[in-house]
């Protein structure tokens, strides 16, 4: 399987501007490329393919001599990218979603590009890049596995990173019966099926917002294009970067615990965008973002030989888990009191092991039957 490591670099000034200019050369050719084929399809009727396009490098560096600054491969790459864009405004196309046409990129709106085989090697004393030089790099892990493409990002505060694309072998854990259903939830984050384990939810965003909020007002107040513009630009960057490392390490650190202590986890499979569309709680859900969680327990469990199944979370919070019977709440009753058989027990415990029988019958296993099923 893949996995990607992710490193923080630390390029001299002259570095940092040689990979500014890489990714505003990269922009430049994506914008061309796309227009080229824009342009070729209206004129012509004609449908250009990657390798139409990757073609046309040789005359556009004629054109643009600044073009040899950049690695060869990396401008393939970027031709990749335009193709990669059409192939998915096509899929949507054909499935009846809202299409979306490839946009070109701005400036300032075009932050990685991608070594796909060569041009770049790891030394002892930093990170060899093809035209740029030697980059100091903080390897603060091992990487593992065969490396087959290199990405370098930057992110919205300015600061770099190399993310390897490496191919590793599966590290499976000791083999595991205990099994757990997980319902999300605003209150608490998650509700565990094994005797109703709240994780409280840690809200990031609005433990920041009024934060956010400040340096946003000041934003607002500077002339645009000031250099002081830029500054306070950074300032409310440094926020959102923050809420989403917090995030972001809650999710790893929850779905490490999921991942190591049970053999088969069922998670609800959300549809974030429809759930987006209630106003009302459009900000908490997507404060919590459950689709991180389930994104990260999904390859953990792959790479420790682990199973994860993602049921349809309807009427999970209304079916009763002792005798099958739908009880309509709403979503201010936090208690399910079945009148059939008599059963009271915590809304999100009652969902989680529903989550969990949903989970196992996928499996082929009965609920009943399974030694970790508990049923009150």
């Amino acid at each position: 399987m893949r996995l990607t490591f992710q490193y923080r670099l630390l390029p001299s000034k002259h570095q940092r501007t040689l990979l500014d200019n890489t990714l505003e050369l990269c922009r430049w050719v994506y914008n061309e490329t796309l227009a080229t084929r824009k342009n070729a399809w209206e004129q012509e009727q004609k449908s250009l393919t990657r390798y139409d396009t990757t073609k046309m490098l040789p005359v556009w560096k004629e054109g643009k001599p600044e073009l040899s600054q950049v690695y060869s491969q990396v401008l393939q790459e970027v031709c990749a990218r335009v193709d990669l864009a059409f192939s998915s405004f096509f899929r949507r196309v054909k499935t009846g979603e809202k299409p979306g046409y490839p946009r070109f990129r701005g400036y300032g709106r075009y932050d990685s590009f991608t070594y796909p085989q060569t041009g770049f090697e790891l030394l002892d004393n930093g990170l060899q890049l093809s035209k740029i030089g030697i980059v100091k790099i903080i390897i603060h892990r091992p990487i593992r596995g065969n490396i087959k493409t290199l990405n370098i990002r930057r992110d919205r505060v300015g600061n770099w990173y190399a993310c390897f694309s490496c191919e590793v072998e599966t590290d499976p854990l000791p083999a595991s019966e205990k099994a757990v259903g997980v319902d999300v939830g605003l209150e608490s984050f998650a509700t565990l099926s094994n005797n109703g384990e709240k994780i409280p939810n840690p809200r990031f965003f609005r433990k920041d917002e009024k934060a956010l909020a400040r340096v946003q007002r000041k934003l607002s107040k500077v002339e645009k294009g000031t250099p002081e513009r830029e500054k306070r630009r950074k300032a409310v960057a440094r926020i959102y970067q923050r809420i989403a490392n917090r995030r972001k390490d809650f999710a790893h650190k929850l779905s490490r615990s999921l991942v190591n202590e049970y053999g088969i986890i069922a998670l609800e499979k959300l549809n974030g965008k429809n759930m987006l569309k209630n106003h009302h709680l459009a900000k908490s859900i997507s404060d919590a973002a459950w689709n991180q969680l389930v994104q990260y327990v999904t390859y953990k469990a792959e790479y420790a030989d682990r199973e994860v199944v993602l049921v349809d979370p309807r009427n999970t919070s209304k079916r009763c888990s002792r005798c099958g019977t739908l009880v309509e709440k709403s979503l201010a009753v936090r208690v399910h009191s079945c009148p059939v058989c008599g059963l009271e027990i915590d809304r999100d415990e009652n969902a989680a092991i529903n989550i969990l029988a949903l989970g196992l019958q996928c499996l082929g296993a009965s609920p009943r039957s399974h030694p970790v099923y508990g049923m009150e």
